[in-house]
């Protein structure tokens, strides 16, 4: 099983819990807003896929994982960060705990760095963890495996 989250603060969405989506694809992209690759590359990603996938059961989430230039990435800057960027999927912050190098989930997920892209299947489970930035046609293909072994909800 994927481990829970570890999130000091939430945008865009009120708290959530990866057990909360349940039933979901879950996209978990770790994030830095200083990290060139993050801003350029995986954050829009995220957004592709979050258009392209509408309607789908898949929730896309971000983690701003934040292991270098503290100061610089705190939550007013994120804030203007994913307002400028018109981000609006839920973004959480990784609880850091006080003389710790790595934050919380970076830790129980063993992140090499950022971004790191990982998908959970409906059920929960760790399906795949990917250090850097992911081919958009892979991403997609990984996806719509994950998503046709999802079980339709009731009345959908």
């Amino acid at each position: 099983m994927a481990p829970a989250w570890q999130v000091s603060r939430w945008f865009n969405s009120e708290p959530l819990a990866l057990a909360d989506l349940r039933g979901k694809v879950v996209l978990l992209h770790a994030f830095q807003m200083l990290c060139p690759a993050c801003a350029m590359q995986a954050l829009p990603q995220m957004q592709r896929v979050r258009r392209t996938f509408a309607g789908e059961p898949l929730a896309v989430v971000g983690l701003h994982t934040v292991f270098e230039h503290h100061d610089a990435q705190g939550p007013v800057s994120l804030a203007a960060f994913l307002h400028e960027y018109r981000y609006d999927f839920p973004v959480g912050v990784d609880a850091h705990d006080e003389g710790e190098p790595l934050p919380r989930t970076m830790r129980s997920y063993a992140m090499q760095g950022t971004p790191t892209l990982i998908l959970v299947d409906a059920e929960g489970r760790l399906r795949q963890q990917h250090f850097g930035v992911a081919d958009d046609l892979a991403l997609g293909a990984s996806l719509g495996r994950l998503l046709a072994e999802t079980p339709t909800p009731p009345g959908a």
